[in-house]
């Protein structure tokens, strides 16, 4: 069985006040992920209504099956995969969506897959990944990812995948000279708050087009939007109106559709992580948790502290007062399991006690393994993910979304 087969299984079908009523109730000596599904659905809800054109799911950033069906019923049709096990579970959500195949990077028996699973939308980078389409349908559509050095992101994802916009040109041409529908797509970087990253791709894709002298159909704009890292959550309207306007400036109103490629954005404020305190050492200086880097913490390894992080008593009870920076290490028996230096932790937390980390949504699960026998597994759903003084400590009827 693998691990997000054990988590659909094990996942509990009651729909929780909070995570402070299920730690209380339940005292779960294992990391838990709590998912809010109406927070979930309200994000969805933002994109559908602020982004101009349409708005696709990418399905790395949180594959389980109970995040793909809550997007199904806010209305997402269309999702980004980027292997033959991402397509088999978007089928299984919906039979109806619409794939997105952007990893330009395939073996002939995975081109083979996505043909069987009828993918529509495909994406090249070079003469190689477009020549591996011969079997394609010429009704669906094959986009040029093309990448630039544009700055205001977290990482830049353009050093992996990507033409430059030369070699894009005679790409694009050789896509319509084929028969397939025309498009450009790149992928900006990750937590992008500034629209002017996307403007400048968009620019450059104004620039590819001309000289190819081909009518792009589509223009996909990729993902990166900013997830909620810190204390302010991202202004995510704005940035979605500039982008619509940018795209009316460049092309006109004979533009291409735009198409936006949320994964992290999406899914993130959906999640909190409660792992436990199963260790202190050096007078509560140096701290043990039953979940580190090889589990649902792995992503602040790259991305920092998120420093939305509260701590509670076995009880529920919330940890205030003053705090202090700790050493934090992970379960397992490698010493590379630790978090970034300086955790913020209440001075009075102890062992048994909680550590709720708000915002692991997106590649908590998906890049959790199971080194040492450590690791998620379990996914409880929650009515709210912040903790309301009229919370009653039992579980309350209903099943996840």
């Amino acid at each position: 069985m693998n691990q997000l087969q054990s988590l659909t299984q094990i996942q509990s079908d009651a729909l929780w006040p909070s995570p402070e009523t299920h730690l209380a109730e339940m005292t779960p000596d294992i990391p838990v992920l709590y998912l809010s599904p109406a927070r979930l659905r309200g994000q969805a809800g933002r994109f559908l209504r602020h982004f101009p054109g349409q708005v696709t799911y990418a399905v790395k950033a949180n594959p389980h099956p109970v995040v793909l069906r809550n997007l199904v019923a806010a209305g997402i049709t269309a999702f980004d995969v980027a292997s033959p096990a991402e397509m088999e579970a978007v089928r299984s959500a919906s039979a109806a969506a619409v794939l997105h195949y952007n990893n330009p990077i395939r073996s002939e028996a995975e081109v083979a897959a996505g043909v069987a699973f009828g993918v529509y939308s495909w994406s090249i980078d070079d003469a190689r990944s477009l020549a591996q389409l011969a079997n394609v349908p010429r009704h669906c559509e094959v986009a040029v990812r093309f990448a630039l050095p544009v700055a205001g992101a977290a990482y830049d994802f353009g050093t992996k995948f990507g033409a430059s916009p030369e070699e894009a040109i005679d790409l694009l041409r050789q896509v319509a000279a084929l028969g397939f529908r025309p498009a450009l797509c790149f992928h900006p970087g990750t937590q992008c708050e500034d629209p002017s990253a996307w403007i400048a791709y968009m620019q450059a894709a104004k620039e590819i087009a001309a000289c190819a002298n081909v009518q792009l159909a589509r223009l996909n704009l990729g993902g990166g939007f900013a997830a909620r890292h810190y204390g302010t959550p991202p202004d995510l309207e704005p940035v979605l109106l500039a982008l619509g306007q940018a795209n009316r400036r460049l092309f006109g109103a004979a533009g291409p559709d735009l198409l936006c490629e949320p994964g992290r954005a999406m899914v993130s404020d959906a999640f909190t992580l409660a792992v436990r305190i199963k260790g202190m050492r050096d007078g509560g200086d140096v701290v043990f948790l039953n979940d580190g880097i090889y589990g649902g913490l792995m992503d602040l390894r790259d991305m920092g502290l998120p420093h939305r992080l509260r701590v509670v008593s076995p009880d529920g009870a919330l940890r205030q007062g003053a705090v202090k920076a700790r050493q934090v290490f992970g379960p397992t028996c490698d010493s590379l399991d630790q978090l970034p230096d300086g955790v913020p932790l209440p001075v009075e937390c102890t062992v048994g006690d909680y550590l709720l980390f708000e915002g692991l949504g997106a590649y908590s699960l998906a890049m959790s393994t199971r080194f040492n026998g450590y690791g998620l597994s379990e996914l409880v759903t929650v009515q709210s993910l912040v903790p309301r003084i009229s919370d009653e400590r039992s579980g309350q009827g209903g099943v996840s979304g």
